[in-house]
């Protein structure tokens, strides 16, 4: 797995709260963000929350750019879903012209160039749950997670936003295991915590969704040429940058935040590897950017 970006993190600048730092050096500054991820994951990892207003749809939403040509092994990941369709869940699978016609109905113009102005299907696909999720919430699944015939009813026991812990070892070039990251009294200087885009269990409009979809609406359209950061601009990054912003203002405030951060999403579903197309450019990672 190549290093995930922790510095392009997008934001607006701000002046410093008396004795701690603000929110933006936070964001900024890579150490300060992994160590304020990894205390929020604690704060907000398994602990029961008051509901929203409106419940999270059970509309599952996954995204492959051509439905049509769905490589067979990634295809049984998406089928294994189908399992929910039983219980009470809807399966919709969207592709490039499916979610351009969406993002069109559902959103302005701005958002319709941003998304025909993602180079890549990864990014389109970051793009996409963006768009969909802000305007009508639901349960977002990667095309390559594999569901595990777990118990999922304890992501649907309230209607806070859930998300998933990540951390990276910089100095071993691998995962750590997020429930282990995030409870052990070890830290070190070569660990990275972010929270990952993928699932995204989300009430329709919640505020963290719909600031990662303006902050990467920007980084989209603003883009001046030359290498383009996915990560950063619509991936884990921008979601990270979102939801701190947003958890540190609800915190000045004394207020709950109504967000929880999985640590345990392996035990609901695993992202199968290999799968065919990682080995060429549909896979982000190996892609050779014009």
């Amino acid at each position: 797995m190549s290093v995930p970006s922790a510095r392009g993190l997008p934001g607006h600048g701000e002046q410093p709260a008396a004795g701690q730092p603000a929110i933006q050096q936070i964001i900024d500054d890579y150490q300060l963000r992994s160590a304020y991820l990894r205390g929020l994951t604690r704060a907000l990892s398994g602990q029961d929350g008051a509901p929203r207003t409106a419940p999270v749809p059970r509309v599952i939403i996954q995204f492959w750019d051509d439905p049509h040509s769905v490589p067979a092994d990634v295809a049984q990941c998406m089928r294994s879903w189908s399992a929910l369709e039983r219980q009470g869940f809807r399966r919709k699978v969207y592709g490039d012209d499916s979610a351009r016609a969406f993002i069109r109905s559902a959103h302005t113009p701005a958002h319709v160039a941003a998304f025909d102005a993602c180079p890549h299907p990864a990014m389109r696909s970051d793009y996409f749950r963006l768009c969909y999720l802000a305007q009508r919430g639901g349960f977002y699944a990667d095309a390559d997670d594999a569901y595990q015939g777990t118990d999922w009813k304890h992501l649907f026991r309230d209607s806070r936003l859930r998300v998933q812990a990540l951390c990276y070892d910089t100095a071993t070039d691998t995962m750590v295991d997020a429930h282990h990251a995030a409870t052990t009294d070890e830290d070190p200087d070569t660990w990275i915590h972010y929270i990952n885009n993928n699932p995204i269990i989300a009430p329709a409009h919640h505020p963290v969704i719909e600031a990662a979809l303006e902050a990467g609406t920007r980084a989209v359209l603003s883009h001046g040429g030359g290498p383009i950061d996915i990560q950063s601009m619509t991936g884990p990054g921008n979601l990270t940058a979102a939801l701190a912003r947003y958890a540190y203002d609800k915190q000045q405030q004394k207020q709950p935040v109504d967000v929880e951060i999985l640590t345990h999403w392996d035990h609901v579903a695993v992202s199968r590897w290999p799968l065919s197309y990682r080995s060429d450019d549909r896979n982000w990672r190996l892609w050779q950017q014009p």
